[in-house]
């Protein structure tokens, strides 16, 4: 995008003098006389509001007061978007006054933008999120590029739009439709956000330049929110559509773990009718939340994913995947990977897997917003190859067949004449060992496993795992052609259950002694989500498959320091008899009126939560002990990317650290005492770093 507005108006560009402060925007003033003010933040690829940009622009705003141009356009410089939200490095350690005080310079700039006497236009390339959304509502009009986003993903930070979004949006559209986009933190793509009046217009880029000079003439019309929107000027009107708003809140974000949509809803209830006392209470809102437990714990988890995101760096060189087998998970991998961008070859013994894998694709294109023509490019890359003829090309190929040795030992000694040189075979296994599997390689340093999480479209995180013989090259190329995909790696050894199923396998299991024990399903599923799990473990297991579950188990029973009990007999028997759980229609629940949402109970059962949660704690200070995982932040975010882990806790072992690790230890020789040696502390508690 540095070279757009050559391309818009090639012979009509006068550049201005750039001011010697002004290192993240470039002003620019075509001969039509607008004024085209570049967003380009020094050093980064990606545009982000930071209070340097946020200042800068504030000296520009006053300079452009007093030209006068006919107009003033904002754009991106950068390929990859408008700007991706808040400088979060800038305010992520911000606390009362400071932080208000900064808020309020910000708010002071957007007022400025927003008073210009003269049309502003925000055009948008990519994503506008957070900050950057922002800033585009504060100027008069705003043109999308086709395959423009808008966002206000602020809610999974713990915190609400904080430089004037709760008063600006809701005054723009439909209140409740902008409450929505706040409060779920779901973006609006091109054509919903043409529907929703975010957008004056979408154009493709070619398209510009026209639209800009209809913006600045006044003849973009965009349609007024309407009565409905009038109507909730009025108090008792908001109070009403508050009270459902927190309802459903509630089911999917409770208030005492997630303040912040809380504050949101009161914010307008409150203020809704009056602009200025609104802009008043998000300035005090926005600085009371980010002093609270939640938001510091998701700043971290922020955090967190930009640490494994580190671990994807360089070039991955994998032009060309081959997947093996065209059941659900190796659909999803070969649509995933053909999506960005890979030549995929997809091959299943059968073919009826294969065409079924075809419209799993076609859904997931769908399910990413992709347009008709991104879609028909990712179909096209994505090729059923029943002959398995792709293997001679490929630079990677995933195996993905069933979880049994000899079966994928057989398919690595029938691809090792036909890879060609330097291909990286890797493995989707999820419970066995890699060093069981190598030997039949044809080049076991360049065989490690790749193990996606199911489903792949919707679970970033991928461990990249290495045996004794992975080369780092490979683990390296691995985790870059994982970055490259969208997923976020996380690097692993070799090790039963590798890091996510062996700390999350306590979890599931101890939830079935309980329910041998006479506990029932609701009381365990219910105390787990009153801590903060996305599902209680009953849940979970028949998400995954009792099947799975027990297979899983049982490749960790007599491989561990510490074996792991055995399964109720109960279990093993409806597995046999075929109950086993979401796919099966029935299994510790009936599933044929959707998900169960079992109730929280009132105030939070520790004898339950310590059974569940230190269990996971424990495995996971063995993780570290073993070096399965380098670090425990590492470990924090493989479970939260991976398996949904209460994020707003920060992981098992910020939560460990923070219980305090003597404290935990002496809980699990308590219940070591009660319920016997499964949950005798590792010896790891006295001496891993948290």
């Amino acid at each position: 995008m540095t070279k757009v507005l050559d391309e818009i108006t090639p012979e009509e560009t006068t550049d201005a003098p750039k001011p010697p402060e002004a290192r993240n925007w470039r002003l620019e003033t075509d001969a039509g006389g607008i004024a085209w003010l570049w967003l380009d933040c020094e050093g980064t690829g990606t545009n982000v509001i930071s209070e340097a940009v946020l200042r800068e622009l504030g000296e520009l705003v006053d300079r452009l007061k007093q030209e006068q141009p006919k107009g003033l356009v904002l754009r991106s410089a950068k390929e990859t978007g408008f700007a991706a939200g808040a400088d979060i490095d800038g305010f992520a350690d911000m606390r009362g006054d400071g932080a208000e005080d900064l808020l309020r310079q910000g708010h002071d700039v957007l007022d400025r933008l927003a008073a210009l006497p003269f049309p502003t236009v925000a055009v948008v390339h990519g994503k506008a999120l957070g900050g950057g959304f922002e800033l585009a509502l504060a100027c008069d009009h705003r043109i999308a590029v086709e395959g423009a986003a808008f966002g206000f993903p602020e809610v999974q930070l713990g915190l609400h739009p904080g430089l004037g979004g709760t008063f600006r949006l809701t005054r723009l559209i439909d209140p409740v439709e902008a409450m929505t986009l706040m409060l779920t933190g779901k973006t609006a793509h091109t054509k919903k956000a043409k529907k929703l009046g975010l957008v004056d217009a979408v154009v493709p880029e070619r398209h510009v330049a026209a639209a800009v000079e209809a913006a600045v003439k006044g003849e973009l019309q965009r349609d007024a929110p309407g009565m409905k929107a009038a109507a909730f000027r009025v108090k008792p009107a908001r109070a009403l559509a508050a009270t459902r708003m927190r309802s459903e809140t509630e089911k999917r974000a409770p208030r005492e773990h997630y303040p912040a949509p809380y504050a949101l809803i009161d914010l307008w209830e409150d203020h809704g009718g009056d602009p200025k006392a609104m802009q008043e209470g998000e300035i005090t809102s926005f600085a009371k939340l980010l002093d609270s437990v939640t938001a510091q714990n998701l700043i971290r988890v922020f955090f967190l994913r930009r640490k494994l995101k580190s671990e994807a760096r360089g070039e991955d060189e994998i032009a060309h995947v081959h997947v093996i087998g065209a059941g659900t998970m190796g659909a999803e991998i070969a649509a995933w990977a053909a999506i960005h961008g890979r030549t995929v070859t997809l091959f299943d013994v059968k073919l009826d897997p294969l065409g079924h894998a075809m419209r799993i694709a076609a859904d997931v294109c769908k399910a990413r917003h992709l347009s008709g023509a991104e879609t028909r490019d990712a179909l096209d890359r994505l090729m059923p190859d029943p002959d398995g003829l792709g293997v001679r090309h490929a630079d990677l190929i995933i195996e993905a067949g069933p979880e049994e040795v000899e079966a994928k030992r057989k398919i690595y000694e029938g691809l090792s004449k036909d890879m060609k040189a330097g291909a990286i075979l890797a493995t989707n296994t999820s419970s066995l060992k890699l060093d069981d599997l190598a030997s039949a390689t044809r080049a076991p340093s360049r065989f490690a496993g790749l193990h996606f999480f199911n489903p792949v479209s919707k679970m970033p995180l991928v461990e990249v795992v290495s045996h004794d013989k992975t080369a780092a090259q490979t683990r390296d190329r691995l985790a870059a052609f994982v970055g490259h995909i969208d997923r976020l790696p996380a690097k692993v050894t070799d090790y039963p259950g590798f890091l996510v199923n062996r700390v999350l396998t306590p979890y599931l299991l101890e939830a079935m002694m309980m329910l041998d024990e006479g506990y029932t399903k609701e009381r365990i599923d219910g105390a787990a989500l009153k801590f903060g799990m996305p599902m209680g473990p009953i849940t979970l297991a028949d998400q995954v498959g009792l099947d799975i579950c027990l297979h899983v188990a049982d490749s960790l029973r007599g491989s561990l320091d510490k074996d792991v009990p055995e399964a109720p007999e109960w279990l093993s028997s409806m597995v046999e008899r075929g109950e086993t759980g979401k796919k099966a229609g029935h299994g510790l629940y009936d599933w044929s009126n959707g998900t169960p949402h079992p109730e929280q109970p009132d105030e939070l059962p520790e004898d339950i939560i310590d059974r569940l949660i230190l269990p996971m704690c424990d495995a996971g200070v063995e993780c570290l002990r073993r070096d399965v995982v380098k670090d425990a932040d590492t470990l924090d975010a493989a479970m939260i990317f991976g398996t949904g882990w209460a994020p707003f806790r920060g992981g098992p072992m910020h939560y460990a650290r923070i219980r305090g690790p003597q404290a935990c230890r002496k809980k699990l020789e308590e219940l070591a005492g009660k319920h016997g040696p499964r949950f005798q502390p590792d010896e790891g508690w006295g001496s891993i770093e948290f």
